[in-house]
C-alpha cells in the first residue's frame, strides 16, 4: 500500500530553502507547496516566517523579478503583469513598485516592435479581420486599449 512521506518542520524548512533558492517564489507558491506536503497551518506559518527572516522569501523581490522577466521575455503589457501578480496575492503597492522598474521608453519600444512583428505575420486579406487579429493579440498580451487602437489604425 502507498503511504505519503511525512516531513518534520526542519526537513520541510530545508526543502523550502532549496525551493526558494532555485528561483524567486511568492508566499502563495510556498504555502501551496507546504500544503501539498501535508504540513499543519502552524508549521506552515513558522516556515514562511523563517524563510522571510533568512531572506529566502521576499514579495518585493519576487514582484520585480516577475515583472522584469515576463516583460522582457514574453513581452507582456502592464495590464497582464498586474493581473498575474494579483492572482498570486501580491499587494497593489508592490505591483506598482515593480511596474516602475520598466521605463516608459523601453515600454513603448517593446510595444511598437511587438505590434509591427505581429502585423507582418498576419496572413489575412480582409483589413477589418487583420485589425481584429492584431488588436486581440495585443489585448491578450495585456497592453492598454488606447495604445492598441492607435497602433492598429496606424499599421492598417
Amino acid at each position: 500500500m502507498f503511504s505519503k512521506k511525512t516531513y518534520t518542520v526542519d526537513e520541510a524548512l530545508k526543502r523550502m530553502e532549496r525551493y526558494c533558492s532555485y528561483q524567486e517564489r511568492c508566499h502563495k507558491e510556498v504555502i501551496q507547496k507546504l500544503r501539498g506536503m501535508d504540513m499543519i497551518p502552524e508549521a506552515i506559518d513558522h516556515i514562511v516566517v523563517k524563510l522571510m527572516q533568512d531572506n529566502f522569501l521576499s514579495e518585493e523581490r519576487y514582484a520585480k523579478a516577475f515583472v522584469s522577466g515576463k516583460f522582457r521575455i514574453k513581452k507582456w503589457g502592464k495590464l497582464r503583469l498586474t493581473r498575474e501578480l494579483r492572482q498570486k496575492d501580491i499587494g497593489k503597492t508592490l505591483i506598482n513598485m515593480a511596474l516602475q522598474t520598466i521605463t516608459d521608453q523601453e515600454y513603448m519600444e517593446t510595444f511598437h516592435a511587438l505590434a509591427e512583428k505581429k502585423a507582418e505575420s498576419i496572413k489575412e486579406t480582409n483589413v477589418l479581420k487583420k485589425k481584429k487579429k492584431l488588436a486581440d493579440y495585443l489585448f491578450y498580451r495585456g497592453w492598454e486599449s488606447h495604445l492598441v487602437y492607435d497602433k492598429v489604425n496606424e499599421v492598417f
